[in-house]
């Protein structure tokens, strides 16, 4: 099946028992059991539960994977991965991360004695000399939140395949509409599916998706065990919302290019992030392993101090002040004060994460409607 067609009906079959089109929200924490173990593939709902089964397949198939793991959150997702490491682990990463996967890797999982490396990767090869028998785990973002780096998964998976390490992907930027790591090589994709697959901003949600047999059953375990998945209720808003997500992504897309080129000469804005440009690094990569560029642009305020920023930030009417992304309403973020305020300042700086930095995720209101608040916010 096409992409659309299989986000309206992958993993989701009409009810066996009323016919109902629409997978119903089995809202139940346990099942019958004809016998002690004589089940019907339920038991618990910790473990299983049939709404989050049919997002969960449907998710798979929307990545061209073989498994789907649905959570509570990206950040429950990202701990599972996590916990596949043992003490003394190391682990390759980026040095441009969302705030949260920053703070876990630093502030959680560093204590347990593993060791990560946050390198500049807009070239594969630069990971080389930091790998070594203790290297388990590749972890990267592309596009990187906030700074839009592009990172080539393909070549980093041919060195992660030569090394045997697992190369984990957060997709969460780009959306499986846009770009399908594991065809590009990646053992996991990651997504944060309170975005974009989601797109209602009214759902917290993660998921893994995977081929690999072993790697799936270990995972299930600790997702199993850990208990970090998410409810029937949630399962079936993200249902709902993937049905859209074709034709979303695509207005995102359209209003996105819009709004980065009302913004890339803007005598206002000092520097513009944003993969269609093709000045912006890598390029040539974004144009090879996505189908389009997103409505994801970050832009810094030309001489502006944090005092003007949080004046431009704070003056927006269409686009709304406030953390995340991906949702069908444009919102602003400040990023050192809201989703990466857990980076200390030295290092946000390093790649550019400065106090006059804002983060725009375009929605699908009327384009005019939104250059018309850009130019009056920044006028």
């Amino acid at each position: 099946m096409k992409f659309a067609t299989k986000a309206i009906h992958a993993g989701q079959e009409p009810d066996p028992t009323t016919g109902a089109v629409m997978t119903p929200i089995y809202q139940t924490s346990t099942y019958w059991q004809k016998a002690p173990g004589d089940h019907q593939g339920f038991e618990y709902s910790r473990g299983t539960n049939p709404t989050r089964q049919a997002l969960e397949n449907c998710l798979a198939a929307l990545e061209n994977a073989k498994y789907g793991l649905a959570f509570s959150s990206g950040m429950g997702a990202t701990d599972t991965v996590m916990r596949l490491l043992q003490p003394g682990d190391e682990v390759i990463t980026g040095n441009d991360l969302y705030g949260g996967s920053y703070r876990i890797f630093t502030k959680v999982y560093a204590k347990y004695g593993i060791k990560f490396h946050f390198l500049d990767l807009s070239k594969p090869e630069n990971m080389l000399p930091y790998i070594n028998d203790k290297t388990k785990l590749v972890w990267i973002e592309t596009p990187t939140n906030p700074t839009m780096q592009i990172i080539d998964i393909e070549g980093v998976a041919k060195i992660t395949k030569e090394k045997g390490l697992i190369l984990t992907v957060d997709n969460t930027f780009a959306s499986p509409y846009l770009q399908n790591p594991i065809d590009l090589g990646a053992d996991i994709v990651m997504h944060s599916v309170t975005k974009y697959i989601g797109g209602h901003s009214d759902v917290v949600m993660g998921a893994l998706l995977l081929n690999d047999d072993q790697l799936y059953k270990d995972l299930w375990f600790i997702y199993n065990a850990c208990g970090a998945t998410p409810g029937p209720q949630d399962a079936f808003l993200v249902l709902r919302g993937i049905k859209t997500l074709h034709l979303r992504m695509k207005a995102h897309c359209e209003n996105g290019e819009k709004v980065a080129h009302f913004l890339k000469n803007h005598p206002k804005i000092d520097k513009i992030y944003w993969p269609g440009f093709e000045d912006h690094p890598n390029h040539d990569i974004a144009k090879k392993q996505m189908r389009g560029f997103g409505g994801m642009v970050s832009i810094t305020l030309k001489g502006a101090d944090l005092a003007e920023t949080f004046r431009v930030a704070s003056s927006f009417k269409v686009f709304t002040l406030a953390e995340s992304l991906g949702g069908v309403e444009s919102l602003i973020n400040h990023p050192t004060t809201m989703t990466h305020g857990s980076i200390p300042k030295e290092e946000r700086e390093k790649v550019g994460v400065t106090d006059n930095l804002l983060r725009l995720s375009v929605g699908v209101e009327d384009i005019d409607d939104l250059l018309a608040d850009l130019a009056q916010a920044l006028s």
